[in-house]
């Protein structure tokens, strides 16, 4: 292509998305501290502190006891998920929601899985993190939403490939971080948002392309369970699906016994879309940095509490479970987490500034930008 049809990319690109992206960013900047914040706010339990002799004793409390309580919290409803998290093993988390395939939750309880004591219930669709969230990720319009915020991001990337080429050249005529000062006001911004663009690129790439990955987080499962789980449901279609009080301390305990060097990160109960009519489908994370973020699956028949099927999810699965952690910097602890959140601010000037220089400019065709660079295009 020639300068003026990556001009034309670059500019459209960029006014098409920029106003998203600026959302997107500021909605993400508190995300990166999801965790920290929820602690803080009180939305998310801390592990209590057990007394000397009383830890020394603790072992794992009964989890169907724990699942009891919950349903007789909420007498209507039923389990749908287990949710744990390996950084806290001395939480449980019970999701409960109307029926066992509902799309939605009703209540999130969080128990001490050393007592068995129940701890506190997430306040859903409530809170500041809770609207930075649903911003974030589907601005309140379900999956349409999420699937248009996926395409901004492809449009992010199209717009910094162009960007390169445009300014490329132009940039080449001036050193690394040169901020011209002296001159009018305008190309003082254009030198700082070519050279926070330029700080930021790779960054933006980065984010931009895991979201957009996230962004087909439902396809992506919704592909898994289309194919892998049909398969290994495939040998149980005339076997009639569980009814009645299931174990979910038994279907833990086998996949723990099955799995030893990896720990539970979610189990799906029995009806479940991420599970069968006769097995509960248990999630397992490893150990180490990357398969952490990686999922095995263990099938417990429901009956028997015994393992049926262990199984890897597909590399599509992965991916998105390797982007999902990339994409607010929740790999290298805290010191990554102020990287990302340092990047996300100077891309919040790089945005910001490309719409000033737009709405300054707005008039000026391919062939004056061609000539106010003094670049000519290889």
């Amino acid at each position: 292509m020639d300068f003026r049809a990556w001009y034309a990319v670059h500019k459209w690109t960029s006014l098409a998305s920029t106003l998203f992206l600026l959302m997107l960013c500021v909605t993400g900047l508190p995300l990166i501290f999801s965790h920290e914040i929820s602690h803080l706010t009180g939305t998310s339990a801390e592990p209590p502190q057990l007394p000397a002799g009383q830890a020394a004793l603790a072992g794992q409390a009964d989890i169907d006891l724990l699942v009891a309580d919950a349903q007789a919290r909420r007498p209507g409803d039923v389990p749908q998920f287990l949710v744990a998290e390996a950084d806290e093993p001395e939480l449980l988390y019970v999701r409960m929601a109307e029926k066992i395939d509902s799309e939605g939750l009703t209540a999130f309880y969080t128990y001490d899985t050393r007592t068995g004591a129940f701890l506190s219930e997430y306040p859903l669709g409530q809170g500041f993190m809770d609207l930075m969230l649903r911003l974030h990720t589907d601005m309140y319009l379900g999956l349409g939403g999420t699937l248009f915020l996926g395409f901004m991001g492809l449009l992010l990337g199209a717009s910094i490939v162009s960007g390169i080429y445009v300014y490329g050249p132009y940039m080449r005529k001036l050193s690394f971080g040169t901020v011209r000062r002296g001159r009018a006001a305008r190309l003082k911004w254009l030198d700082q948002h070519n050279l926070l663009g330029m700080v930021t690129l790779v960054w933006l790439l980065v984010v931009g392309l895991t979201g957009t990955i996230n962004a087909l987080n439902r396809p992506i499962f919704a592909a898994w369970q289309a194919t892998e789980l049909a398969a290994l449901a495939a040998p149980y279609a005339n076997v009639p699906p569980v009814t009645g009080p299931v174990s979910a301390d038994k279907a833990v305990r086998a996949a723990q016994l099955a799995h030893p060097d990896k720990s539970l990160s979610f189990m799906a109960y029995p009806g479940n879309g991420f599970a069968t009519p006769q097995h509960f489908i248990a999630f397992m994370n490893g150990n180490t940095p990357v398969t952490s973020k990686l999922l095995s699956i263990v099938m417990i028949d429901a009956r028997t509490g015994q393992v049926a099927a262990s199984a890897e999810m597909p590399w599509y699965v992965s991916t998105l479970m390797l982007s999902q952690p990339l994409h607010f910097g929740d790999y290298g602890g805290m010191p990554f987490k102020l990287l990302w959140a340092l990047l996300d601010v100077l891309s919040i000037v790089v945005l910001w500034s490309g719409l000033v220089l737009w709405w300054k400019r707005r008039h000026v065709t391919a062939e004056q930008k061609l000539v106010s660079l003094g670049a000519v295009p290889e």
